[in-house]
């Protein structure tokens, strides 16, 4: 995305008054760089400049210090009143490195990708289905892209097709993350890979790329945001808090489930925390298939057992948004204490306007452009014969063996830096969000 702006003002200054001398001069780092931090209100770092001899033109690179985006200014002596603020996303990796992640490579000849996705239900899979599509159409791929309607034996009979169609690698976001795996054998025979996405299927040697966000620290990001929320290092409490996670077949809810309570449990085993439901256990807290109407009648039982009296309940953890819109359409209906603090993930755009609203909290936002454009570029690695991309090679172990994985970052979003993340990034526009 490109940017040109006139200069502003403290560098025109400088302009101004080198051009009544008859010279125009080159502005300074220190002042390029007081511009580049003024424009995106972040601090910024000199990664290089390139200065022509006879000071003609320049050009400066500045990395912001979380990684995150990389500006490159332009400047030229024939228009010294303009700066061409050329950005880029970076992908931040968990060691802290960044880097921004490159084009799918050309396809060379012609091959075909397959990509499962599982379900239109929900936005998310949309837009993740559409961008490998468009990602890899762009780079010369052709794609053959379903949706299983949330349906396992759908998917399956996907992929198999995919298979005897001759696709030439495989993508997969596994409705169930056992069940695909006899269709993943028949890829395996063909001498097709697979890349899981975002859902690590488990018990099968014929899986062999993963590419995912952190799924632990998504827990410990909604955990945290709840303990700074209540401020539960210095409050003495106790806060009653209930517990809604994801379906049970999908490996990632464990992973949200695991984090969170890793966070939580000190709190709760201190008696800071109450559980008044006493449901803590992963199986108790599960929602089948992640649906919202199944988060919604838990909700509706726990409130109706357990705070019909008015006893308030000070938080509630939902480990996504359509655990947390169901938690909160019974909060709304059955419930007549205080208003709780109510995480989610993934910033759906119903879950954005809550949170604009006050009935939810917080979303753990897990950019899926970044997660989508790091797979196509995976598959462009392997179709051309190069070594994929991996930064985690012990973590997921299916059952089988340990799948080589990439892994993407994940950052909280609330009503204080919504529009900075979702918006000033092209994500949402403010008319999909009023």
């Amino acid at each position: 995305m490109k940017k040109i702006f006139a200069v502003i003002l403290s560098i025109s200054l400088i302009m101004g008054l080198a051009a009544c001398a008859g010279k125009v001069e080159v502005p300074s780092k220190k002042d390029v760089q007081k511009e580049v931090e003024k424009e995106y209100d972040m601090d910024f770092d000199l990664d290089s400049k390139d200065i022509a001899e006879d000071g003609s033109e320049a050009e400066w690179v500045f990395i912001s210090e979380d990684g995150s985006l990389q500006v490159t200014v332009s400047w030229s002596a024939k228009d010294p009143d303009e700066f061409d603020f050329d950005e880029e996303e970076l992908a931040v990796l968990p060691d802290g490195n960044s880097g921004a992640i490159p084009d799918p490579i050309d396809a060379k000849g012609s091959a075909m990708v397959g990509v499962s996705m599982p379900t239109k239900d929900l936005q998310r899979w949309n837009q993740d289905g559409d961008r490998i599509k468009n990602d890899l159409e762009a780079a010369g791929y052709e794609v053959d892209l379903q949706y299983a309607a949330n349906d396992v034996y759908t998917q399956v009979s996907q992929i198999e097709n995919m298979v005897n169609s001759g696709c030439d690698l495989i993508i997969v976001a596994a409705i169930d993350s056992a069940s695909v795996s006899e269709a993943l054998d028949l890829a395996a025979q063909a001498g097709i890979p697979v890349i899981a996405y975002d859902r690590l299927v488990y018990g099968t040697d014929n899986v062999d790329y993963y590419v995912t966000f952190d799924q632990y620290q998504v827990g410990q990001l909604q955990a945290q945001y709840i303990v700074n929320y209540l401020g539960l290092d210095y409050n003495s409490g106790p806060f009653n808090i209930e517990i809604t996670t994801g379906d049970p077949d999908d490996n990632n809810a464990m992973f949200f489930y695991s984090g969170a309570m890793d966070v939580l449990n000190p709190y709760i085993e201190s008696g800071k925390l109450v559980v008044v439901s006493g449901q803590t256990d992963f199986t108790d807290v599960a929602t089948v298939s992640w649906k919202t109407e199944n988060a919604e009648s838990r909700a509706e039982s726990i409130i109706s057992a357990c705070y019909s009296d008015g006893t308030n309940i000070d938080a509630w953890l939902c480990s996504n948004d359509s655990t947390a819109l169901g938690v909160a359409n019974a909060l709304a209906s059955y419930y007549t204490g205080s208003y709780p603090v109510i995480t989610g993930q993934d910033c759906d755009i119903a879950n954005v306007k809550m949170i604009l609203d006050g009935t939810q909290s917080m979303s753990v936002f897990k950019d899926t452009i970044v997660l989508a454009d790091q797979t196509a570029y995976m598959a462009s690695q392997i179709l051309s014969g190069q070594t994929p991309d991996i930064n985690d090679t012990v973590t997921y172990n299916n059952g089988n063996k340990v799948v080589p994985a990439y892994l993407c970052e994940a950052i909280v979003v609330d009503a204080n830096n919504y529009s900075d993340i979702l918006i000033d990034s092209g994500y949402y526009t403010e008319d999909q969000l009023s």
